[in-house]
């Protein structure tokens, strides 16, 4: 069974995309098969990795994409993975094994157009078109908008851990408390839907800091969010191993680059042989939380 993890937090703006992405392909150079599942509206992860060229086309078919199993419903997961998605520009496949769902901009139609079957809300949906596929893979990671709404509640319900991306500010820890305060009510809804096998609800399981600026001390917001988490854990909200990664993950203009290469960063030329790079942050952000495995 494969470890699923959300990526998310109720403040936008923390890296998150530029984080999945980046650790998605660590974890594949590792070795892991790695399916990321882009349920972000903005679909910066499919754009990055897919290069406007070919998602341009998924965006302006409106099929092939996350959304297209909602409507017009012809479509199944297995159908829409873009497999082995990082490439070449001349088509060479770069790091076998990390495959992509992609989304588009009309994911956002899913929210408020789509009408659902109330016995079949769109998480439920979603998680059993996941189960025929997701032992393909070591680990499927779900890139969630900052919300506990429908697109996010489908990588929730079908999640077993939560990592929170944060930058070193006050409101990376409201949103981090916020996050907290609606899964649980978003657990209790949808328990009745939950069956046996699928594990236990995702719970956070850890905060990591992101795109640090140089010469910025996070020791007192490190502090403030250890003090939320100790809290937090006391009351049995999160998961008792939730912990502040001791890996951190700088601010640097690469990443940009990245983006613009469609390439994660460990592939962009020098960068990925420095020893002491933001791409070496990303290693070690995924080796610790290849490391930081669930309880039996």
């Amino acid at each position: 069974m494969p470890r699923k993890i959300c990526f998310v937090n109720y403040k936008g703006g923390v890296g998150k995309t530029s984080m999945i992405v980046n650790i998605a392909a660590c974890l594949s150079q590792m070795g892991k098969k790695v399916l990321l599942v882009d349920l972000d509206t903005q679909s910066n992860a499919s754009i990055w990795l897919m290069r406007l060229d070919r998602w341009n086309k998924l965006n302006i078919n409106g099929e092939g994409s996350v959304f297209s199993i909602f409507d017009p419903a012809k479509q199944v997961l297995s159908d829409i993975l873009v497999r082995d998605v990082v490439a070449s520009k001349t088509g060479e496949n770069l790091l076998p094994g990390f495959d992509l769902l992609p989304t588009t901009f009309n994911l956002v139609d899913l929210e408020n157009e789509y009408q659902s079957d109330p016995s079949e809300p769109p998480y439920l949906r979603f998680y059993n078109q996941l189960r025929p596929i997701e032992d393909n893979y070591d680990y499927i990671l779900f890139d969630c908008p900052p919300n506990v709404l429908r697109a996010s509640q489908c990588g929730i319900f079908s999640s077993n851990e939560i990592y929170v991306p944060a930058n070193p500010d006050a409101l990376s820890l409201i949103g981090f408390t916020l996050l907290v305060e609606k899964l649980l009510l978003f657990h209790q809804r949808s328990a009745s839907f939950r069956i046996p096998g699928m594990g236990r609800p995702a719970l956070c399981r850890g905060v990591i800091f992101n795109s640090i600026k140089a010469n910025v001390d996070i020791e007192v917001p490190k502090m403030r969010m250890q003090l939320r988490i100790n809290q937090f854990r006391n009351q049995r909200r999160i998961d008792p191993s939730t912990k502040i990664f001791e890996s951190q993950i700088r601010d640097a203009m690469v990443v940009r680059r990245a983006v613009t290469l469609g390439l994660p960063v460990n592939l962009v030329g020098q960068v990925a042989r420095e020893e002491d790079s933001v791409a070496t942050d990303y290693q070690r952000v995924a080796a610790e939380l290849d490391q930081h495995e669930p309880m039996a």
